[in-house]
């Protein structure tokens, strides 16, 4: 995998909630996608790059169910950026799209849960708006293996590089 320039590249972690990361998922269990997504940041961070952490807020639910809170794993830090969503993805009526812009990035790891809902969704639009996309596949999870796999196998090598956490890491440090 090609090197990842850190002052042009953001991981975009999608909806690590409690409510969300403790659904039973394959075929990666939510706390394998939470650590794995956490070194991810870990190592954005260390490198120089953007952290974005997406959480979803049902529309018109007044408060928000039980568990909407991110995992302390996923919480941002100083220097990242939170973005709250509405929708499957993480660009419609959110402002990330200008926020990456105003930073010059050009180029997201996109990883968490679901694969098939909130990563696969973010990963087309941002493909459609000219970003290089990589995608972790085990830093990412669906409802069911077999929503997953289609993802990984057939969806994201279309519209993106599919690499491991590792791969995504080194490719940072690089």
């Amino acid at each position: 995998m090609e090197a990842l320039d850190p002052i042009r590249t953001a991981v975009v972690m999608i909806d690590l909630q409690r409510r969300l990361v403790d659904l039973p998922t394959a075929p990666h269990a939510g706390a394998e996608v939470v650590a794995r997504c956490a070194a991810l940041a870990d190592a954005a961070r260390a490198a120089g790059a953007l952290v974005v952490a997406v959480r979803v807020e049902r529309p018109g639910a007044d408060p928000q169910p039980a568990g909407s809170e991110l995992v302390p794993e996923a919480a941002p830090r100083d220097g990242d950026l939170e973005i709250v969503k509405h929708t499957w993805g993480a660009f419609h009526g959110t402002g990330l799209a200008a926020a990456l812009r105003e930073r010059g990035v050009d180029t997201l790891v996109v990883a968490g849960i679901a694969t098939n809902f909130g990563v696969e969704q973010t990963a087309r639009i941002a493909d459609e708006l000219g970003y290089r996309v990589v995608l972790p596949q085990d830093a990412m999870s669906g409802l069911h293996a077999h929503a997953h796999e289609f993802a990984v196998d057939y969806v994201f090598p279309r519209i993106g590089t599919v690499c491991s956490t590792a791969e995504a890491i080194t490719a940072l440090g690089r």
